[in-house]
C-alpha cells in the first residue's frame, strides 16, 4: 500500500502545489513513485478550481517542474485518507489540528519540521511579494522534499516523540469559525472571494 502524503497552505495554488510538484520530482529521481500517493490542498477555499498561481508555474517551469495541481479545500476525508498532511505555516498547522479528528492530528505536521536548514519554520507566502518569493519558496520546498523522502522511505513512520505540533495547536487555539474563515497574522480573519495562496 502507498504512503498518503497531502501537502496543505492557505489557497493551494502557490506553497502546497510547489511542495507536491517538487516532492513528486524526488520520488519520481529515487526510483519511488509506486511507493507514494500525493496530494494539495488548501484551509481556505478562495481558489478552489483554478490553476496554481502563474507566476509559481513559470518559476517552477524553469527549474523542470510542472505544477499541473487544481486547487481544492481541504475535506474531512482528507483525515482519513492520508498518512501524513503536512502544513506549510503553523497558522495552517493550527486551522488542519482543529479540524482533524483527535484520532488523526498525530498524522498532521508542519512541512518544515523536514528541513535541514531552518526545521520548524514557515514556508512564506510569495502571493503578495515579487518574483523572488516564489524562488524562494521553491528553494525551501526542494530541499525539505529531499529530507521528507529520505524519513518516509527510511522508517515505517515519523518516530512518537512526544506531543506533536498539531496536537499541541489544538489544545491551545480558538475555534476558527466558518472553513473559509482563517485568522491571519495580526489577528484580522480571511474571508472571501480571494486569498493568498
Amino acid at each position: 500500500m502507498p504512503t498518503r502524503v497531502l501537502f496543505v497552505c492557505l489557497g493551494n495554488i502557490c506553497r502546497s502545489p510547489a511542495a507536491e510538484a517538487a516532492f513528486a520530482h524526488a520520488i519520481e529521481l529515487a526510483g519511488r513513485t509506486a511507493e507514494f500517493e500525493i496530494d494539495s490542498a488548501g484551509t481556505g477555499r478562495w481558489h478552489v478550481g483554478e490553476p496554481a498561481d502563474e507566476r509559481m508555474r513559470l518559476a517552477a517551469a524553469r527549474r523542470g517542474l510542472a505544477l499541473a495541481s487544481v486547487a481544492r479545500q481541504i475535506e474531512a476525508g482528507d483525515f482519513e485518507r492520508f498518512d501524513y498532511i503536512l502544513a506549510m505555516d503553523q497558522q495552517n498547522l493550527r486551522v488542519l489540528a482543529e479540524r482533524a479528528p483527535a484520532r488523526h492530528r498525530a498524522q498532521v505536521r508542519l512541512f518544515r519540521d523536514f528541513d535541514p536548514e531552518d526545521a520548524g519554520a514557515d514556508v512564506p507566502d510569495p502571493y503578495y511579494g515579487g518574483p523572488d518569493g516564489f524562488d524562494e519558496v521553491l528553494d525551501i520546498v526542494t530541499r525539505t522534499s529531499r529530507v521528507l523522502l529520505e524519513t518516509l522511505a527510511g522508517l515505517p513512520g515519523v518516530p512518537d516523540t512526544g506531543p506533536t505540533r498539531a496536537e499541541t495547536a489544538a489544545e491551545s487555539s480558538p475555534e476558527t469559525g466558518a472553513p473559509d474563515a482563517v485568522s491571519l497574522p495580526g489577528g484580522g480573519r480571511a474571508r472571501g472571494p480571494r486569498g493568498p495562496g
